[in-house]
């Protein structure tokens, strides 16, 4: 008979949840490029993903001379959301194995995103993920700092009423990984590979336990027999 290994499971969204990173990440680079700057697409992934917008004014400011505010990134939310709403779709095997680890933990998993609460709530709702979480999704930008800050984790944890340290994280990205461990969780990277994922070199490198490739690999590794 399985059993879980962990008191609650913690899963990031963009990335692990949702198949949301390219479609965002276009966007944001589609207006870099108004702005001025001729950043490729491997330069704005490597800058922005996994971290919050608001703390990356400076290579901003260093190479459009503007310093963004937030009615820019209100600006970017509006179109990155219509983009979303157009074409998101969720990871391959997530739903399915967010439904068989909230069987096996009753319930006890959470959402905690470095993203904005109406970004992560609309794209649970449009892939069927949100009865999953409930009232137990965390947003990093509601917290004194995002990611790699383990601010959101923190959060979590306490909102399932549960010891950090005996929680397990689900991260795809370095930022992601390393506010996992800082909040004590033990943490598994996915990596699935393509040009938005990290690495599992990089993903270990920042302190993941272990590093899965597919969905349909995750339940096996949250419960032991």
């Amino acid at each position: 008979m399985f059993r879980p290994k962990f008191s609650a499971v913690l899963f990031d969204c963009d990335g692990v949840l949702v198949d949301s990173e390219s479609i965002t990440n276009a966007v944001l680079r589609e207006m870099l490029v108004e702005l001025g700057w001729k950043i490729s697409q491997e330069e704005c992934i490597s800058i922005f993903i996994g971290k919050a917008l608001k703390d990356q004014w400076e290579p901003i400011l260093e190479n459009t001379g503007v310093r963004i505010d937030e009615a820019w990134i209100a600006g970017f939310r509006n179109r990155r959301d219509v983009a979303l709403r157009e074409k998101l779709q969720a990871v391959p095997g997530a739903l399915d194995a967010v439904k068989e680890v909230s069987t096996l933990y009753g319930g006890k998993i959470a959402c905690a995103t470095g993203a904005d609460r109406g970004k992560v709530e609309m794209q649970l709702a449009i892939t069927e993920l949100a009865p999953f979480f409930g009232d137990h999704v965390y947003s990093g930008m509601e917290c004194a700092q995002s990611k790699p800050a383990p601010d959101v984790y923190l959060a979590a944890a306490a909102g399932l009423g549960i010891d950090p340290a005996q929680a397990a994280v689900v991260e795809d990205t370095v930022t992601g990984v390393t506010a996992g461990v800082v909040a004590g969780a033990t943490v598994f990277g996915y990596c699935p590979g393509g040009p938005i994922s990290s690495t599992k070199e990089k993903l270990l490198a920042a302190g993941a336990t272990e590093v899965f490739t597919s969905m349909d690999q995750l339940p096996g590794l949250l419960s032991q027999e």
